[in-house]
């Protein structure tokens, strides 16, 4: 396929993606989107001009709301019809490309849109689902001997987070506050974190909702999930080490997680299905799944200073994961828990086996005792203030390249 708008071979953005967003056109319009190249495309005016008319289920303008979930809850007919009628038009010598009025409105360069939160997100869960990062994490707190718990290889682990702080990439954020314990204090202090983090994820937006009681096997996972985020999890360590026990993350959690702005559907990343890595023991029958459930998706992680250059301090694979999408979905739901349109379930960090491909400061520096040294000679064991985490994605093969651009978001002092 070859599209009529022009892009480097390197871009995300390729006809091979059609991925679906949200964005202020003319400082005053919000309209679902999409982009190809460097160029935004209103599908709210494309569907008042008729472009979408044959498409069944498709009959009212979806795309004139400040979020995608209308859109993904008409269901995999629609939306992977929108995202075919899309490639269709795009390529050379369509009837769009002749179409100088409607390109002329409907294409926006994307240096003059504002992109804007894709989903609402009513209810977000966060997995815990590398062998490498528990691991890892389990060493330094636990041993050797103990590093990965009893249920690890049983389960996915997560917890139920905070929806109401996600926001997307470009959105600052104050240092958070809490109690900490220092190592050598008898009694925990209040005070800004002193070991801010970030965490490599990728989440998936799920396009149904369910009743309580039922459930999404591995079989079904598949249909119920529209696409995938970058997703960075900002960990406040110190503050997490002292809160966690017994019930998991609170406080050093719940300030702010940071999302791409693009979700690219499940269809897009269909060539870059790779084989799981093998599990032991056997997993549980509702568990098991068929054919390849994870994906080869290349991430990387910069640590840009105030006033300095992007420093390149990871590079990673969402390959790795352990636990796939489908396991964690129908771990979720098989007691019986509901789900929402938009609800969005991130990875847990993700780490490879090496140490440049470990996907969080606290493995990076292993807890601080190894700076990192960035390229103006400074030194860094956790985030500081005015420092901006970006994180960039993309699967590539056989010459078709399908991204996610990029996250970023800029630590200020605590407020």
């Amino acid at each position: 396929m070859k599209s009529f708008i022009s892009y480097p071979e390197n871009s995300d953005f390729s006809i091979h993606n059609i991925p679906f967003g949200v964005a202020i056109f003319n400082e005053e319009y919000i309209a679902c989107c999409t982009r190809i190249g460097d160029m935004v495309l209103d599908l709210a005016t494309m569907y008042d001009y008729g472009f979408f008319g044959d498409i069944d289920g498709l009959n009212e303008n979806v795309f004139e709301a400040y979020t995608l979930n209308e859109f993904i809850e008409l269901g995999k007919p629609v939306t992977n019809a929108v995202r075919l009628k899309l490639q269709e038009l795009l390529l050379e010598n369509s009837s769009l490309s002749e179409d100088q009025k409607t390109v002329e409105e409907c294409f926006y360069n994307f240096d003059h849109v504002q992109m804007m939160m894709p989903v609402h997100v009513p209810n977000y869960t966060d997995f815990y689902s590398s062998i490498e990062h528990a691991s890892n994490v389990g060493k330094m707190f636990r041993g050797e001997e103990n590093a990965l718990l009893p249920n690890w290889k049983h389960l996915p682990v997560g917890y139920h987070g905070r929806a109401s702080s996600i926001v997307v990439s470009g959105t600052d954020f104050y240092r958070p506050k809490g109690q900490m314990k220092p190592a050598d204090a008898n009694s925990p202090v209040f005070g800004p974190c002193k070991q801010l983090d970030f965490e490599l994820e990728m989440g998936f937006v799920v396009n149904k909702n369910t009743e309580m009681g039922d459930s999404i096997s591995t079989a079904e996972a598949n249909d119920a999930i529209f696409g995938m985020v970058i997703f960075n999890d900002w960990s406040a360590r110190d503050i997490q080490s002292w809160e966690y026990v017994p019930l998991g993350p609170f406080l050093g959690k719940n300030f702010c997680s940071s999302i791409s702005p693009w979700v690219v559907t499940l269809e897009a990343l269909e060539p870059f299905r790779v084989e799981s890595p093998k599990q032991e023991p056997e997993v549980l029958d509702y568990l098991k799944f068929e054919g390849k459930q994870n994906f080869d998706i290349q991430l990387e992680v910069f640590l840009k200073p105030e006033n300095g250059n992007e420093n390149l301090i990871s590079r990673s694979n969402y390959k790795f994961m352990y636990w796939n999408m489908a396991q964690q979905l129908a771990h979720h739901t098989v007691n019986g828990c509901n789900v929402e349109v938009g609800d969005l379930y991130a990875s847990g960090t993700i780490s490879g086996p090496e140490k440049d491909s470990f996907g969080s400061m606290l493995e990076l520096t292993w807890r601080g005792t190894e700076p990192i040294i960035l390229a103006d000679g400074s030194q860094r064991k956790f985030i500081e203030d005015f420092d901006t985490i970006i994180m960039r994605g993309h699967a590539e093969k056989d010459g078709v390249r399908v991204g996610f651009g990029e996250v970023t978001g800029k630590v200020l002092p605590a407020k």
